[in-house]
């Protein structure tokens, strides 16, 4: 990979990283409902439609970038990288929070702005650990199948990781948001566990679509990055 190449790939996919974990925790409390195709009518668990946080698709991008990075940079870089995300939310939230309890100009406006950006506490510890925990598994299982292989099967340790780790931050995500908080420490509404499960299943099964969707783009965008001189997307910059 040239240097230069490897500069501009750097900065463009910790962007991206950043840009959609700022998203993601901006979004995370509307809660959208996906209807399926009248084909595929209703699921188990899961009904006509997928209950989901807005964070949800600009979550499952943070995976896409973090993949392409380590695949490129190695995992001590991409743990870096997550690890200073999880501080950079503390940055966005102290921002946010600050701009809210400012003096206002336009009471009523601001009052509209403190509903609109004011994530409740609940969802917020949720998005949190469950980010801090998914995105350090994701690298992990990501490189210990890449040891495994021989460099070999992208595709493999994308999706395997990808999927795992999206099962673990929905869990810690739904469960400490809408059950663990509201119920230990009184923060928020606790939702009926049938609600519960719907909105692990439902949104679990489209952050599986992404995993295995993405693929062909993770292969692109290292193949774009790495630079026609290499001789497979499957192989290696060392840390």
């Amino acid at each position: 990979m040239s240097e230069g190449r490897s500069a501009v790939g750097q900065v463009a996919l910790v962007g991206l990283f950043v840009t959609a974990l700022t998203t993601a925790q901006l979004t995370a409390s509307k809660l959208l409902s996906i209807p399926l195709p009248s084909a595929v009518g209703e699921l188990p668990f899961v009904g006509a439609a997928i209950l989901m946080p807005g964070a949800a698709l600009a979550y499952a991008l943070t995976f896409f970038a973090s993949d392409c990075y380590s695949e490129l940079y190695g995992r001590r870089a991409a743990q870096v990288m997550v690890n200073v995300g999880f501080a950079m939310n503390f940055v966005l939230l102290g921002l946010v929070w600050s701009t809210i309890a400012a003096p206002a100009a336009n009471p009523e406006f601001a009052a509209q702005f403190a509903t609109v950006l004011s994530s409740g506490t609940n969802i917020v510890a949720g998005s949190l650990l469950a980010y801090l925990v998914s995105q350090n598994w994701d690298v992990i299982v990501f490189h210990g199948i890449r040891e495994m292989t021989d460099g070999s099967f992208l595709w493999l340790r994308n999706i395997v990781s990808t999927a795992t780790s999206q099962a673990i931050d929905t869990v810690i995500f739904v469960g400490v948001g809408f059950y663990v908080a509201p119920t230990v420490l009184g923060i928020g509404d606790v939702l009926p566990w049938n609600v519960l499960i719907g909105l692990a299943v439902g949104q679990y099964l489209l952050k599986l679509l992404i995993a295995i969707v993405d693929t062909p783009f993770v292969y692109g965008a290292v193949a774009l990055l790495r630079g026609d001189d290499e001789s497979s997307t499957d192989g290696w910059v060392a840390d």
